[in-house]
């Protein structure tokens, strides 16, 4: 495992760390929304470069201790989060790489695709949706309302209180896990206080929740041409398992992985499916 660095990229810094050999296929992690690079976790990055490939996870805009703005504020777009990710394979000195992105780091990887299709060998999309207009007129079920209602929380939480914080986190990712796992309280504790000790702001995060659709990109799935794999959990309750569908749809030649009983997680025992999913992937596209 190598140290983490700060890249100046697209007018900003980002953080990013590496794991494994640098003459290996690259994969690049993007993560998802209000969440920092840690949710890559270390052991899973370990694991997925021992497969002979050279790992980099990043932390987005607004989270860990890449650049934030004061909470609130609204400084940039989808496609300025994926010329972010652009830049970090730039500072890699990456002229090619796999993008693996989780939920909304899945539709920055979209974005990358249709917009620098020379830079991308593969896609895995995990957890993801279609990036597009956000009028939903393909009629996919939204995210759970027990979702929002826990969230809603958040706003009467003492924010100064970081044991308080933690445990919000923390039960927060327990109503993403699916019925097929038991929820990994001590490892997710272990990421959110990683999460707390590394932001500049932690409160910055919500910024990601104001980013929007564009009209512009809607429909231009079909342009990828990126071999795409989406790995998505049937009981996911942020992106029900349609929005998989509705990729694996849109995507030419995209191929769809399930996990039965899976939620909006990464959790440790999926682990060995995503990698196994990832490498044979990855593989086919060199």
């Amino acid at each position: 495992m190598r140290t983490e660095t700060i890249h100046q990229v697209n007018g900003v810094e980002i953080c990013a760390q590496s794991f494994g050999d640098p003459k290996d296929p690259a994969v690049l992690l993007i993560m998802g929304a209000m969440c920092s690079m840690v949710y890559w976790d270390t052991a899973f990055c370990e694991r997925l470069a021992e497969t002979g490939r050279y790992v980099i996870r990043f932390d987005n805009r607004d989270v860990g201790r890449s650049t934030v703005y004061a909470p609130g504020t609204k400084n940039y777009s989808v496609a300025d989060m994926a010329n972010d990710a652009v830049g970090v394979l730039d500072a890699y000195q990456i002229e090619k790489a796999h993008l693996v992105g989780m939920s909304l780091g899945g539709m920055i990887a979209q974005v990358i695709a249709v917009y620098y299709p020379e830079r991308v060998k593969s896609m895995t999309l995990i957890a993801s949706g279609l990036y597009g207009s956000d009028k939903n007129h393909r009629n996919l079920p939204p995210m759970d309302e027990s979702v929002l209602a826990y969230h809603a929380k958040g706003a009467s939480l003492d924010w100064t209180d970081e044991k308080a914080v933690a445990d919000y986190l923390v039960a927060g990712s327990a109503i993403l896990c699916g019925p097929a796992h038991v929820f990994e309280e001590e490892r997710v504790y272990a990421q959110v206080t990683e999460e707390i000790k590394r932001a500049k702001n932690l409160l910055s995060m919500f910024n990601h929740a104001q980013l929007v659709g564009d009209d512009a990109f809607e429909g231009r799935q079909s342009e990828i041409k990126a071999p795409t794999l989406v790995i998505h959990g049937t009981h996911d309750t942020i992106l029900p398992f349609p929005h998989a569908e509705a990729l694996a749809a849109e995507i030419p030649a995209a191929t769809l992985l399930t996990l039965e009983g899976t939620g909006h997680e990464m959790h440790s025992d999926d682990w060995e499916t995503i990698i196994s999913g990832i490498y044979r992937h990855t593989s086919s596209a060199e």
